[in-house]
């Protein structure tokens, strides 16, 4: 199942990136209406990120995987970018998520998109199905000069966990 979030939809490059932009249009609109201020940091930032996510918790072990795309604000560059996490802990449940990372700090930005990897504890609970339910998440401070806000799409879970998550480039989107 997760094997197939690991890349958009299309079947050319070209379709692939267009629904990889798509997807940060929509993320960001949604972020916008839920926490107006959002608009001003990200229009501040060196750089941003939107992330597509879909994790599973069973029981003692999580893994999820995505894709998604880095703007660098600097030179108006988009960085396509895969994701793959797994962690330990305790959690039940399935979650389609959108994360939407803050770049505050050129060095953030760039240890990000070269390294990209993101270790952090993580305790959640979620509960959505299409327009019913919610989940908060403010922005929270995930490593110096980078903040994250995230929405969740749909899903049901509930976990504590402590979580490794590896972003890289895109090889294949360029």
């Amino acid at each position: 199942m997760l094997a197939g979030c690991m890349s958009p939809e299309g079947d050319t490059v070209g379709e692939k990136r267009q629904a990889v932009r798509d997807m940060r249009s929509e993320t960001l609109g949604k972020l916008y209406r839920l926490h107006p201020e959002a608009k001003t940091q990200v229009s501040k930032a060196v750089g941003y990120g939107v992330f597509s996510n879909v994790g599973i918790n069973l029981i003692l072990f999580s893994a999820g995987n995505g894709w998604g795309v880095v703007r660098d604000t600097r030179s108006g560059r988009d960085i396509y970018m895969k994701m793959i996490s797994g962690g330990i802990g305790l959690g039940l449940g399935v979650k389609d998520f959108r994360g939407v990372l803050i770049f505050t700090s050129e060095a953030a930005l760039d240890d990000f998109v070269e390294g990209g990897w993101d270790a952090s504890g993580q305790a959640d609970a979620a509960a959505k199905s299409g327009e019913k339910g919610d989940a908060f998440a403010g922005a929270v401070d995930v490593a110096p000069g980078i903040k994250l806000y995230q929405l969740t799409e749909h899903g049901l879970a509930l976990q504590a966990t402590i979580q490794g998550t590896k972003f890289w480039k895109d090889d294949e989107m360029g």
